[in-house]
């Protein structure tokens, strides 16, 4: 059964793989035991006529004890990252099995006739609603009246069947909501829920990403709400 209750993604996502530089040797610092060993080097080996001024030693250590402290500062930060993103996938990972609202007007349908669901969301009110569902051809299956909805999230369900009552076949469909407002017809924007299949870990640039069924991907920032 169909109902309606007033309360854009990415398919290049997909996990990819990343390539590590490795070292050649060519990049190399210089640790606190060997600019001591080079400070001791320096002294010995001073004119004693020109001995080095208390001004430039201290501006030496200060100089190295700075550079010391960056470093260490971006290897804890880089710690904490890590920390961070292995924290994020621990919590995605109960996202597995269950169903997330995502922008878009793709659904996917697992099996014939177990029908899909998401939100118009309608920012202005809106009269004779109408939501669509086309197949992956773009042919109609069903259209659905909403009627006049005021501005909110407008939820529906789509039954999974035709206008004759056939349930239709798994796979993808396309959901378009249109609606007059101010007499003028418009196009309003969808969600859909979706089904997560599993969780990876992308890289730094894409953090977690949620493999929903149907083989799309998205990151976990993109998740509008948790369960249907």
């Amino acid at each position: 059964m169909d109902t309606v209750r007033n309360n854009g993604l990415d398919p290049n996502l997909y996990l990819k793989e990343e390539k590590f530089k490795v070292s050649d040797g060519t990049e190399q610092n210089l640790s606190q035991e060997d600019f001591f060993a080079l400070l001791t080097e320096q002294l010995s080996n001073q004119d004693p006529t020109k001995p080095v001024d208390n001004d430039q030693l201290v501006a030496q250590m200060t100089s190295f004890t700075t550079a010391d402290g960056v470093n260490k500062l971006n290897e804890q930060f880089e710690s904490f990252s890590a920390s961070m993103t292995s924290n994020q996938a621990l919590q995605a990972s109960s996202l597995i099995g269950q169903d997330v609202l995502v922008a878009g007007d793709t659904a996917y349908m697992g099996a014939a006739g177990e029908g899909i669901s998401g939100v118009v969301v309608n920012e202005s009110t809106a009269q004779n609603m109408q939501i669509t569902i086309e197949n992956k051809f773009g042919e109609i299956i069903k259209v659905i009246d909403a009627g006049t909805q005021a501005a909110g999230n407008v939820e529906f369900n789509w039954d999974g069947t035709d206008q004759r009552g056939n349930p239709m076949p798994p796979g993808d469909y396309r959901v378009k909501a249109q609606g007059e407002v101010f007499g003028e017809g418009v196009a309003i924007p969808t969600a859909i829920n979706r089904h997560v299949g599993s969780v990876s870990l992308a890289g730094s640039n894409q953090g977690v990403i949620l493999n929903l069924a149907g083989n799309v991907s998205i990151r976990l920032d993109d998740v509008i709400q948790i369960g249907s």
